[in-house]
């Protein structure tokens, strides 16, 4: 059957992916897994794919960036969140971006922290699992073919740097956990329980500046800016050097435990973060833990989230916000910022969210409500 025949939001079959994997991984135990639990199940279902190894940081970004894309119906990335972080990148640095972005992706989980894997496995309503669990889901949910659209965070910052995120930007305790556990990378999911004990062992606070434009006060747009922006035009931001638009909202509070933008559910395959659901189109969560909260309190917030229970407190320091812009200022350079499970300087960043930018093999079809009025036409034939 040809790609054009195809039902649309559907991979067609027979399918052809590139298979990205990074063999130093999680474990380190991605392409065994990739070869043992993987390969049959996308034999059976009609799906040939050329494997392609990563040697180094940024080269998923590299090959991406140079790939004949017209000869894939989809890009699988086998490893943790930070590849896809690579590819997503790596396809909006293209000359063609606008085509390439809509090119299919498929998240198989293969490193130590697998939130977006995990977030799918939520969508398709699968039970919170881990390690090989996680990856055979995740697999069935490629062989099954079905798509769908995905928000975007286009990120700035005082430097000049522009990126994008399709999971979490964190600042404070998160990125510190997610970013100092590095060394723990051989444990898997571990990495990150132990990473959280040590860090609650010597809390810190991060001071800065934090503003949002929350759901609702959207239809406030400001001018397009005169600087040339290569991406998606982020009718939300003004630059950085100016202040933020009357209509958004200063938190008042500048001392922080911590600052999360999430876009999906789940923070690892054991952490589900946002347990109100997948966010509507153009929509990302916004949370924030204000100083003050003990030791104790942290701790038990962090074990609840295993199974999404720590709303449920309604612990006082702990504020949740849909937005769909935000930014930061840090007041000193205290602390980094994680994007994706990558680590970025610390410096004033802000950022907006677009609405369903990319396509993403998911459980169902079936969008959330508000998705179709913003929604993207699938692909129809290879990009």
């Amino acid at each position: 059957m040809e790609p054009a025949d195809c039902p649309r939001g559907l991979l067609p079959r027979p399918c052809r992916v590139l298979v990205l994997l990074n063999p130093q991984g999680g474990k380190g135990k991605a392409q065994q897994l990739f070869q043992s639990s993987v390969q049959p199940l996308l034999e059976e279902a009609e799906i040939s794919f050329k494997l392609m190894l990563t040697e180094r940081q940024n080269h998923a970004r590299e090959l991406v960036y140079a790939e004949e894309l017209g000869r894939w119906d989809a890009l699988v990335v086998v490893s943790g969140d930070g590849l896809m972080h690579e590819v997503v990148n790596g396809l909006m640095d293209r000359p063609d971006w606008e085509t390439a972005i809509q090119k299919p992706l498929c998240s198989l989980p293969g490193g130590s922290g697998n939130a977006l894997a995990a977030s799918m496995n939520y969508y398709a309503g699968y039970e919170q699992v881990t390690n090989e669990d996680l990856l055979i889901n995740c697999t069935l949910l490629l062989c099954r073919r079905h798509l769908s659209p995905m928000n975007l965070l286009s990120l700035h910052t005082a430097s000049g740097l522009q990126l994008y995120s399709v999971l979490s930007l964190s600042w404070g305790f998160v990125a510190d956990v997610d970013l100092e556990s590095e060394k723990y990378r051989r444990l898997g999911e571990i990495r990150f329980t132990v990473g959280t004990l040590f860090r609650l062992a010597s809390l810190r606070i991060y001071q800065g500046q934090l503003a949002y434009l929350p759901v609702g006060s959207a239809a406030s747009r400001v001018p397009a800016s005169t600087r040339v922006q290569k991406g998606p035009v982020d009718t939300y931001l003004v630059p950085l050097e100016e202040p933020v638009p009357s209509h958004w909202t200063v938190v008042s509070e500048q001392n922080f435990v911590l600052v999360l933008v999430l876009l999906h559910t789940h923070l690892s395959s054991e952490m589900l973060a946002a347990p109100m659901g997948r966010c509507e189109a153009g929509v990302m969560h916004l949370f924030y833990v204000r100083a003050g909260v003990s030791r104790a309190t942290l701790l038990r917030l962090f074990l609840a989230m295993q199974k999404g229970k720590h709303m449920e407190f309604d612990c006082p320091y702990l504020v949740h916000v849909p937005v769909v812009a935000f930014r930061l200022e840090p007041k000193n350079q205290r602390g980094v910022f994680s994007v994706d499970g990558e680590l970025m300087a610390c410096e004033a960043v802000q950022g907006q969210v677009h609405p369903n930018y990319l396509w993403m093999v998911c459980g169902s079809r079936d969008s959330p409500s508000g998705w179709d009025s913003q929604r993207r036409p699938p692909p129809e034939e290879p990009v």
